[in-house]
Parts: structure tokens; sequence; C-alpha cells
């Protein structure tokens, strides 16, 4: 088995033979086809099948000699949620086709899956993929897509059967985000910016070829894609302080004016809490390494969303007067999401929506009951009936 000293071994070879100064786009090209992209994936697929946690490995050893990475916060769909997808859903000229100029960053990603009035509920999805020959013509909305605008691929789930129950009536696909017939229309958020779009499907065409996973594995395929989606969110790779509570504890230890009484007690607690969710989202990154992710991810995600709306709260409560001033309230297309780089404001506002992206923090909460904890389900008296026989 590859260890740590073969791969660092292996980067100062490819080190030695390619210039990380030189044109990036080649740079990033041999990287994967020298298999140092995504260590644990197949040899020939940008992998070694190394460790999943040997990754940090790679990467340090890439960044230490100044070498260009693929941007991965401009094509995080992409990355942590289409490519496992496809790697584990997709035939082989699927992965050979897309997993390259994915990580290279040549082809951004999006996913079309919540749509106006399925949202929490996302079986009861109503784009219909219609088979014609060889193609299937799909038709529809779908909503809170991130970076549509950017993208050249997505990953849509549609109505193939609606004769079947809900969840067994969906098929997956890989759209072509260019078709002319694919329009994409900005959603303002409160934060005054347009990362979002809602998307209309009318009549697009996709070929048969760009299905993964069996017709009607649609739910299936989709659930793989969510539990990767809610480790991405909550699980990341991140060190002590990181992300919303090092803002804050920054604040806290160089400015004495905001120091009030009782404000001790609960930067403590939320500390403590952010730190035990960052532990456990490295533990569940290394329980990766050995399978796929389950529903585990659901309760670090959950964690994670609630805890930035927290501190992002706490924020504002101890900057006074100064939290209530805004940046610049306009329109823009933003090309990440920034929390520590933005104003408190914003990151106020756009905390708001942690607890719905990803996976509502009500849904994952029935996740972590029935799926981890073992309760007893909810009661639900669709399950076995036609989709078109339920009323929406």
């Amino acid at each position: 088995m590859t260890d740590a000293a073969e791969l660092r071994s292996a980067v100062r070879e490819f080190l030695a033979a390619h210039d990380p100064g030189g044109d990036r786009l080649e740079f990033l090209r041999a990287r994967f086809d020298a298999g140092l992209a995504w260590v644990n994936y197949p040899v020939g697929l940008g992998g070694r099948d190394a460790p999943r946690e040997l990754q940090t490995v790679v990467d340090a050893e890439f960044a230490a000699a100044g070498a260009p990475d693929n941007a991965p916060s401009r094509n995080g769909i992409g990355l942590g949620m289409a490519a496992p997808t496809i790697l584990r859903f997709g035939t082989d000229e699927q992965r050979a086709r897309y997993l390259r100029p994915l990580w290279t960053g040549e082809e951004i990603w999006c996913q079309l899956f919540s749509e106006p009035g399925a949202g929490s509920d996302l079986a009861a999805l109503a784009t219909r993929a219609v088979r014609d020959g060889d193609d299937w013509i799909v038709e529809g909305q779908k909503v809170w897509t991130s970076f549509a605008h950017k993208a050249k691929w997505a990953i849509l789930v549609a109505r193939s059967d609606p004769d079947a129950p809900k969840h067994k009536g969906l098929s997956y696909f890989v759209c072509d985000m260019t078709d002319p017939n694919v329009e994409v229309r900005p959603l303002r958020q409160i934060t005054g910016e347009a990362e979002f779009n809602e998307v209309f499907l009318n009549g697009v065409r996709i070929p048969d070829s760009q299905r993964l996973g069996e017709i009607g594995q649609g739910w299936q395929v989709a659930m793989g894609t969510l539990m990767n989606e809610r480790v991405a969110i909550g699980g990341g790779n991140t060190g002590r302080e990181s992300g919303m509570i090092g803002v804050v504890a920054r604040k806290w230890r160089d400015d004495p004016e905001v120091r009030t009484p009782g404000a001790h007690d609960r930067l403590l607690r939320l500390w403590v809490e952010a730190e035990a969710t960052r532990l456990t989202g490295q533990r569940l990154r290394q329980q990766l390494a050995v399978g796929t992710p389950g529903p585990e991810g659901s309760a670090v995600k959950l964690a994670f969303s609630r805890l930035n709306q927290e501190i992002s709260g706490f924020e504002l409560e101890l900057l006074g007067e100064q939290g209530l001033s805004y940046g610049d309230w306009t329109q823009r297309r933003p090309e990440t999401v920034d929390f520590t780089g933005r104003d408190p404001g914003y990151r106020y506002l756009r905390a708001k929506g942690n607890s719905i992206e990803g996976g509502t923090s009500e849904v994952l909460r029935n996740v972590i009951a029935e799926r981890v904890l073992g309760l007893p389900p909810e009661i639900r008296t669709d399950k076995d009936v036609p989709w078109k026989e339920l009323p929406r």
C-alpha cells in the first residue's frame, strides 16, 4: 500500500519534471495524469488507490513548492459532490470524460435538485424526463442552484416514471448547462448578492449516455450525492480556530472594548462547541478513507449550521452599534462564499442560509433520528402511492 514517504517522493519527482511557475492548466493536467490529484481515486483517474488521509501530505508538498492549486472554492459542487457520484455510479467512459476537466477546474459544475415545490421533500420533484430514442427530453424548473451561471455541467435529478411512487420514479443525469434550452436567472439574496439561481429546462435533450446509474435509480444516486455534500459543507479539513470562531476569538483578544460581562462564558462555550464539531468532522473524513459517507455527515452539517448562525449573532452583539453597518449591498455574482473575509453584517445575513442549503436542519434531524439513532420513523402515507396521484 502507498505510504506518505512514497507520495512525498512522487511529488518531488513530479516537481523536478514540471515547472510550477509555468502554464497553470498544463501543470494541473499533468498532476492529474500522474495520480497526484485525488490520491484515493483509482489509477488513471487522478489517483493511486492510496488512503484518503494521505491527500493532505500531497497537498502540503505542492503548497510548499508554490505550485498552483485547482481553485477548489470555485468548483465546490464539482469536487465535493459530482466527482464522488461519477466515481461511484458512472461508467468507465463517463469517468474518463468528466473527472479530469472537473478536477483541473476547466469545467465548473452545479446541482439541479431542488424545485419550487420540492425542497425539503426532494422526492416530490416534478421536472420530467421523457425517453425519446437514445435521448431524454427534460422539462421543468429548478431553484437555489449555486453558480449555475458559471457551470458547464450539472448533476440533475428528474422524474422518468410518474406512475411509480415518488422515490422510485426518478433518474439521474448529467446536463449540459450551455444548451440553448437551459435558462438561468439570478436570485437575489438577503445579502444583496446573487450566488444562487433559478434554472428553467425548456425541452433540453440529454443523451442516455449521460445518465448516471440505472433508470429509476435516481433517488439512490442522489442520496449518495447528498451524503457527500453534507460532509463537504460541515466536515472540512480545517485547523483550530478556523472559520467563524476564529474571527470572533481574534476580535476578543485584540479589542478590550468588546469584553462585556457574561460574554466571556458565551465565547468559551462556542469555542468548545466549534472545536468539538471540527474534530468530529475530521474523524468523519477519516472514516471516508475506508468507505462511502453515511448519515453521520448530517450531524456534522447540522452542528455547523447552528454554530455559524449562533457565532455570527454573537459577533454582532460584541460589536454593538458597529455591527449594524453593512458593506456594499449591491447585486454581485461572487466567485465564492467567503465568511471570514467579509464584514460582520454579511456573515450574519449569509449564515441564515446555512440551515437550508445542503439539506434543511429539520430534515437532517429526521435523518439522524431514524438512521443514526434508530428511532421509529415518521409515518409516511405517500411512499407507495404513484407520484401522479399525489396532491401538489
